[in-house]
């Protein structure tokens, strides 16, 4: 038989084993090598903190005194993360976008940062898990007391082994949980030792599960006609306890501290959701599997009067199985444990962040402090927080007795916690929840549930007299805990749910219809309801009245000096400003308040930065006032503000358009005239010429040479402007046919070059590096070596320096290859650039202009090819840049 000497000895070794978990993997985190530490099977081991004491030692007393009943505490978060699983995806990413740290964090939040309401659901989460955590110490010092008796052990004193189990808890809780400031960090050692205690009690209720219907019944068979004999068999449902304690257990799912610190705060990926939705139910599942057999098998086997609740215990001693009971034990001080670490280490958050650290600022005043002694007293408020949660458990242990079902406690404790959700539900689906409705429907459904479901707990005449159990408080019948207004019959548990739940939603409904929430409370609405089309904090804060070192010195004061210049550096680098202090821009104050808020909560950080920014932005202000018709009105304007922008994007587009109509109007007018000048002045020389050359007898060779040249010349003349023309509608009209070959570039320059200083009107030093330009291509040479003719010849016609130059540069970047022709001339007027590229277009009006399409021919070509030619305007002189397509550049020699 095992002794409880020695029982004590395995759950320091294996609470030692934990602590190295915790340890090994924070260690591993920190050196950057967890990532399995966030993978979705860890996270979904993590929601199994769910189980505690009550699902492990619990369920089977509550089958065996209920029936099929105990299902519903299963049913419920399995129907949330099977059916509500979008809820729940929009209830983690609204945590993350607002860095929210707790559930009043949240509420507080949503309701305008309110730190009132902060605290309000702080207290309210504090006593309504009390019960909870003195259900853990109550199964753990029970589980010890079964193994003192049958061995010979002086009985054990409950009540001092409790202190003594709370008192470990807390010192582990305060270890592993404080060790980081920042919230919003993950405790990935307390994640991982979590994650171990729920393979843990999994094996051990498997265990104990498979020796009952196989060691003791004899197989599955006779176990299932065992069941059928039994009156746990029989399926007497009664429908309101089953609805309502459904609908119970999946509103504690979702508002439980515990639950909301390791599904939103310990979330790492939002992702992990979809695989956690069907495995969790999974885990429930197995962990329900032989609660029957084992409720059953214990009824028959234990006498009378045994408790139902420690069965998982009692049948394997009961057998001899010591070995298995021990097991058993392990896995129901996992349950116990895991639930008062994590809930303690929630719970710890929101008093520090919400009611402790608040009262401590207000004391201190704005002033400038030490650096990092906000830090050190969140760290010691969270760590006194532990103690004295765990120390209310336990007192709340002892004074109500011990003796009460385990189920019956867990049940108080998520009445308790499901007074959150009608203001956490409705603050993320409904824009018009106000922050007056939601204290209201707090208030009303958790002095319900303190009069009809808390009070009653410690029986009558502790706390609530006789009396008012049966006449009613103040000798007001209506006002009886069990009976309220008069109506009577319904089962207790399920009269305290439905009459504070019902309470709370009306007073949170009709408080928020009759309000109207201020400006800051609709821009987070605005976040919250939307959190998938913004999910970032709503902006306001006016930059102009915050100095970068009052920021400095106040997040030095909570982050520590180090943290906090690191993050001011980072930013300042960020913005490319020298130094460690960067401008106190809106978005870097936003980045703060996100900063801040892991370490104390979102209404202190947004208090504290308040303090020193002077509140949100006035336009914002305005804007939300001007807006008070309408709870929606934030929505609109933000649709109107992007129709607004958009219309003005598109009449600035239209206003260049125009203005380009415009430009290329007038220089259709003067292409028409100039086509006309240039069309008749060639004709009339020709005409004139050859009727010369006709009618005059008795000319010379030499003149009529002469007058034949040009008529020859200008003949060339009208030829070349009219294949311009040609040319130019064969391009646009896509009818060119290209003639692709391979060739290299320096060849095609070399051509283009001799082509352009062969009928050149000027001088001009062209400059090359004929290295760069052994590129072969595959492409039309010869309307790319027409592009580089004309580049040339405009460098010739337009460069009016007293030296013209003209550089040729070939670059290549990544296979991509530009060649880019650059002169020393008169720079193109930023007016005239737009147009430079379009038909009819000309920039110089001296003899040598032509007739303003040769740009336009370049830009189609380029076009065909599949490149493309653009311009630069400099200081001094004109760059183009040819850049010809990727594939064209087969090798580079």
């Amino acid at each position: 038989m095992t002794s409880v000497n020695q029982l004590i000895g395995v759950s320091l070794g294996y609470v030692i084993f934990l602590f190295a978990i915790a340890y090994l993997a924070e260690r591993a985190a920190q050196r950057g090598k967890g990532g399995w530490l966030r993978s979705p099977l860890v996270y979904t081991l993590s929601l199994s903190i769910y189980c505690t004491a009550w699902t492990f030692y619990g369920a089977v007393g509550y089958a065996a005194r209920s029936g099929m009943e105990f299902v519903t505490i299963y049913l419920g978060p399995s129907l949330v993360m099977i059916g509500w699983w979008w809820a729940l995806r929009k209830l983690v990413r609204i945590g993350r976008a607002q860095r929210a740290t707790s559930v009043a964090d949240l509420i507080s939040a949503r309701y305008g940062k309110s730190n009132l309401l902060a605290i309000v659901v702080t207290i309210m989460a504090v006593i309504g898990v009390t019960p909870y955590i003195a259900l853990q110490l109550q199964s753990v010092t029970l589980s010890l007391s079964i193994f003192s008796e049958p061995g010979g052990d002086a009985p054990l004193n409950q009540l001092i082994a409790g202190f003594w189990v709370a008192f470990g808890l807390a010192i582990f809780t305060v270890l592993f949980g404080t060790r980081n400031l920042n919230a919003n960090e993950r405790h990935d050692g307390v994640v991982i030792a979590i994650a171990v205690e729920a393979v843990v009690k999994l094996i051990a209720l498997l265990a104990v599960g498979i020796f009952v219907v196989w060691g003791v019944a004899g197989g599955l068979a006779p176990m299932m006609e065992q069941i059928d004999a039994s009156p746990i068999g029989a399926w007497d449902m009664d429908r309101s306890r089953w609805v309502a304690l459904t609908a119970l257990s999946a509103a504690a799912f979702l508002a439980l501290p515990r639950m909301f610190q390791v599904m939103v705060v310990e979330n790492e990926d939002e992702r992990h959701l979809q695989i956690a939705s069907w495995a969790f139910p999974v885990y429930l599942l197995l962990m329900s599997l032989f609660v029957v057999p084992i409720a059953v098998v214990g009824l028959d086997l234990m006498p009378a009067g045994s408790n139902p609740d420690l069965f998982v215990l009692t049948v394997p001693l009961a057998q001899g199985q010591v070995g298995l009971a021990t097991l058993s034990f392990l896995g129901g001080f996992s349950s116990a444990t895991s639930m008062v670490i994590v809930a303690t280490l929630a719970l710890s958050t929101m008093m520090s962040n919400h009611v402790v650290m608040p009262v401590w600022l207000n004391l201190q005043g704005p002033g400038a402090q030490v650096s990092g002694d906000v830090r050190n007293v969140v760290i010691l408020s969270r760590r006194a927080s532990i103690l004295m949660i765990i120390g209310l458990g336990y007192l709340y242990y002892r004074f109500s007795g011990g003796g009460s079902a385990l189920a019956a406690m867990g049940l108080i404790s998520f009445a308790g916690v499901a007074q959150f959700l009608p203001a956490m539900m409705g603050g993320i689906f409904w824009r018009g929840a106000t922050r007056w409705g939601a204290l209201a429907g707090l208030c009303v459904g958790f002095s319900v549930w303190v009069f009809c479901s808390l009070l009653p707990s410690f029986g009558p005449g502790a706390v609530l007299s006789v009396a008012t159990f049966d006449t009613g408080l103040f000798g007001l019948s209506w006002l009886r805990p069990q009976a309220l207004f008069g109506i009577s019959g319904l089962d207790p548990t399920v009269h305290a749910i439905v009459w504070s739940i019902t309470l709370n939603t009306t007073a949170f409904v009709i408080v928020s219809l009759f309000t109207f929430p201020g400006p800051l409370e609709r821009l987070q609405g605005a976040q919250f309801v939307n959190v998938f089309d913004h999910s970032t904090q709503a902006r306001g804060w006016d930059a102009a009245l915050a100095t970068s070192e009052d920021l400095l010195i106040m997040t030095q004061r909570i982050l520590g000096a180090t943290e906090a210049l690191d993050l001011f550096r980072a930013e300042a680098a960020r913005q490319g400003v020298q130094g460690h202090l960067p401008e106190p821009t809106p978005g870097f104050l936003q980045q703060l308040e996100r900063e801040l808020t892991g370490s104390v909560g979102a209404a202190t950080a947004h208090a504290m930065i308040s303090q020193l920014v002077g509140g949100a932005s006035v336009s914002v202000q305005d804007l939300m006032a001007v807006a008070d018709e309408s709870a929606q009105i934030l929505e609109y304007s933000n649709q109107l503000e992007a129709k607004s922008s958009e219309l003005s994007r598109t009449a600035r587009k239209l206003r260049d358009a125009n203005a380009k109509l415009t430009a290329l109007s007038v220089q259709k007018d003067a292409f028409l005239s100039q086509i006309s000048h240039e069309l008749r002045t060639p004709m009339t020389s020709i005409r004139s010429f050859s009727e010369i050359l006709r009618d005059t007898d008795g000319l010379g060779q030499v003149e009529k040479t002469k007058y034949a040249s040009i008529i020859h010349g200008e003949a060339i003349r009208l030829t070349r402007l009219l294949d311009d023309l040609l040319d130019l509608s064969v391009l646009e009209n896509g009818q060119v046919n290209l003639n692709f070959e391979t060739g290299t570039l320096s060849t095609v320059l070399e051509k283009a070059i001799l082509t352009a200083q062969a009928s050149g009107t000027g001088p001009l030093d062209i400059r090359r590096r004929h290295l760069d330009e052994a590129v072969t291509l595959t492409t039309d040479l010869d309307r790319l070596t027409q592009v580089f003719i004309n580049l040339i010849t405009n460098a010739q016609k337009y460069c009016q320096a007293d030296e013209p130059r003209l550089v040729i540069e070939v670059r290549q970047d990544d296979g991509a290859i530009a060649v880019v022709f650059s002169d020393n001339g008169m720079p193109i007027p930023p007016a005239a650039r737009a147009l430079i590229f379009e038909k009819f277009a000309r920039i110089s009006d001296n003899d040598e202009a032509g007739a303003g399409l040769g740009l336009a021919i370049c830009r189609e070509i380029m076009t065909r090819l599949g490149g493309e030619i653009s311009f630069q305007g400099g200081p001094s002189g004109n760059a183009f840049t040819v850049h010809l397509p990727t594939q064209a550049a087969l090798a580079a020699q």
